[in-house]
């Protein structure tokens, strides 16, 4: 018999069986790893699912998960695991380095944010591309995509509380939102034209087929390999070659290094990654680091 994990009284009874196949379904859909430190996370985000779909406990919501669940129940099952911790110009110095190569590669340009999240990463990376040509109709398209298609609604409606903002500069908040009024008051809404620079679209990493066809000048995959394991790190930044420039740059987490799980990459800065040349097929000529001093990044310091 599986031993209840709970300390105290809860609603609903929740043993070791049911969050060892919780974390073998969400690894299976998704790729993700959890740990058992998550064992409380698990339970308060899975039990909404559950009051729900009136369902009387894990064993049976589970099973119906497994049997019967249409794309729609695994998507709210896959949505209630995501972590969705994000904001605007979050681990600055990419920006200036994004800036930078935006004006050193030739027009048209295409970025790819692959964790959009609730959309203050690709909005940053279209202030950024505004920023780096001095127009708002900048020559760069954005393609943003996440797994929880509950954040990326969020993400294409541009709507945030001003306390998302709080840490941009002056200039940006002028330049790049509207404030609320009335019924709206506390709310800002980023402005039509950088909205009109971003496609939001669904996209599980771990799927056979992306359904790209963009080469990409950047990349951002920030923050989002920390929850794969070694291998599927390893499949996922695999497939990025084929879909990035030859002189394009990969971007990552603060916390995350690339390097231990695809040698297609090498590292060119902080964080930053390049393609690496391969035998016979020399992309491109080593660059050193585009760190530009004293570079404008907008956030408060």
């Amino acid at each position: 018999m599986s031993k209840a994990l709970h300390i105290r009284e809860r609603e609903f009874s929740f043993t070791e069986q049911d969050f060892r196949k919780i974390c073998k379904l969400i690894y299976q859909h998704a790729g993700i790893s959890l740990s058992d430190a998550k064992t409380d996370m698990v339970y308060s985000r899975i039990a909404r699912q559950l009051r729900a779909g009136d369902f009387d406990s894990f064993s049976v919501y589970l099973d119906h998960l497994e049997r019967h669940g249409t794309p729609a129940d695994w998507q709210a099952f896959t949505n209630a695991l995501t972590t969705n911790l994000t904001s605007f110009f979050r681990e600055a110095h990419h920006f200036p380095i994004l800036m930078q190569h935006l004006r050193s590669v030739q027009a048209p340009i295409e970025l790819w944010c692959s964790a959009a999240s609730t959309g203050e990463e690709p909005y940053s990376m279209a202030i950024a591309a505004c920023e780096a040509f001095g127009t708002l109709k900048p020559p760069v398209r954005i393609l943003a995509t996440d797994i929880d298609t509950n954040v990326l609604a969020t993400a294409s409606q541009g709507v945030y509380s001003d306390e998302r903002i709080e840490n941009l500069s002056e200039q940006r908040k002028k330049t790049y939102f509207l404030r609320g009024k009335g019924s709206q008051e506390g709310l800002v809404r980023v402005r039509e034209e950088l909205r009109q620079l971003i496609s939001f679209r669904p996209l599980n990493l771990l799927a056979e087929q992306w359904g790209i066809r963009s080469r990409f000048d950047a990349i951002f995959c920030r923050n989002v390999m920390i929850y794969f394991d070694k291998p599927t790190q390893s499949q996922i930044l695999n497939r990025f070659p084929g879909l990035m420039k030859p002189d394009a740059l990969l971007f990552a987490g603060h916390s995350e290094n690339f390097m231990y799980a695809s040698n297609a990459f090498r590292l060119q800065g902080k964080t930053v990654y390049e393609l690496r040349a391969q035998p016979g097929n020399e992309l491109h000529t080593p660059r050193p680091p585009r760190l530009a001093a004293g570079a404008h990044t907008g956030v408060a310091r």
